[in-house]
């Protein structure tokens, strides 16, 4: 059983390298797209602020993410076929260069794998559930609206400015509104796989206390109970500083890998993006992903900057946003939920015939 779960910790830190350079689009597509840095100095940049998350934020999407399933009713093979299931989607996704969203591919893997062991008593927090799938189309929205009255702000505060110094400036707050978001990403994208370790763990201590085997100190989670909606449940209080540093370093690493054929999707497909419009969409994008971190709702990074950038693109009109490309992209985030949960289910039955 514990040679099954260092499996699992292995694979989520794979699966959170692989969200690393997945999702490094999204942080670096604009700054890339207006030359403001290169590629290798955007993903260095990008690769710190993800890291630097790990001092600043307390573990609410974590949390949510545990909660995801019911770890009293579910094992380590679950968690195994969510995980398995997520890495091939978000493997898929990323060599067809489609920005779909690594968050909802491990939430999918998870309720899947989950119901195909103990049917709907699997699954954890029904209600954060259904708050994750309503914000598969709320974030990029909520993102969406915000570029927009943010880019028109900028465009009426900045109309009597010099174009070609206002040019320079921008692409210098770009690379604080690049850092801003890039915060966001990580401690948003980080924390899901703090909450799938935790999960993994807490599966394992409920096995071991069944049997009668005692905990390793390196697997303890601080659990508080509180009180929400008239009933007593459970939250993350803190988890081990391993887990912690090892997730960070993971995303870190991933992003300095790069993404390239994302970054091209999210750069120059959607709209074509000025310094301006950069500083917007991140800035946008950012504001979007505090929000919903300080909610504790488990958003898509990639939903929201792709949301951010259709909100710059449509201050100058409508058709300056490529909608095929959108409406693409929309089929993807759609999809990517049900198929991971239908793959993660798959694996799980394959495994239960050789275990």
């Amino acid at each position: 059983m514990l040679t099954l779960l260092i499996v699992i910790i292995f694979l989520a830190l794979l699966f959170d390298y692989i969200n690393g350079f997945h999702d490094a689009a999204n942080s670096i597509a604009t700054i890339v797209s207006t030359k403001v840095l290169t590629p290798f100095q955007a993903v260095l940049w990008a690769a710190f602020f993800n890291i630097l998350a790990a001092l600043l934020f307390d573990l609410h999407v974590a949390d949510a993410v545990k909660s995801i399933v019911n770890e009293k009713a579910i094992d380590l093979w679950v968690i195994l076929a969510g995980l398995v299931a997520a890495i091939i989607w978000n493997l898929f996704t990323w060599w067809f260069g489609i920005p779909s969203s690594s968050s909802h591919t491990l939430m999918g893997g998870l309720a899947g794998a989950a119901i195909a062991k103990a049917g709907i008593s699997g699954l954890g927090n029904i209600a954060k559930i259904y708050t994750t799938i309503g914000f598969i189309f709320l974030a990029p929205l909520i993102g969406m609206v915000i570029a927009y009255i943010i880019t028109i702000i900028i465009i009426h505060i900045c109309k009597k400015s010099n174009p070609y110094k206002a040019d320079k400036w921008f692409k210098k707050l770009q690379l604080v509104s690049s850092a801003a978001f890039s915060l966001g990403h990580g401690a948003n994208d980080a924390q899901k796989v703090m909450g799938l370790i935790a999960a993994a763990i807490l599966v394992y201590v409920n096995a071991t206390y069944i049997n009668g085997v005692g905990v390793p100190d390196w697997l303890h989670i601080q659990m508080e109970a509180v009180t929400k909606n008239g009933k007593i449940v459970e939250k993350i209080k803190d988890i081990p500083n391993w887990i912690k540093i090892s997730c960070y370093a993971a995303i870190g690493i991933g992003t300095m890998s790069g993404g390239w054929k994302i970054v091209k999707t999210m750069g120059t497909k959607i709209t074509k993006v000025t310094p301006l419009e950069g500083v917007a969409a991140e800035s946008a994008g950012a504001i979007t992903l505090y929000l919903t971190h300080a909610l504790g709702i488990p958003v898509s990074t990639t939903h929201t900057i792709t949301g951010s950038i259709i909100g710059v693109g449509a201050t100058k009109r409508l058709s300056a946003v490529r909608w095929g490309v959108t409406v693409s992209l929309m089929w993807a985030w759609v999809l990517t939920i049900p198929v991971s949960a239908i793959m993660a289910a798959i694996f799980y039955y394959i495994t239960m015939l050789f275990v």
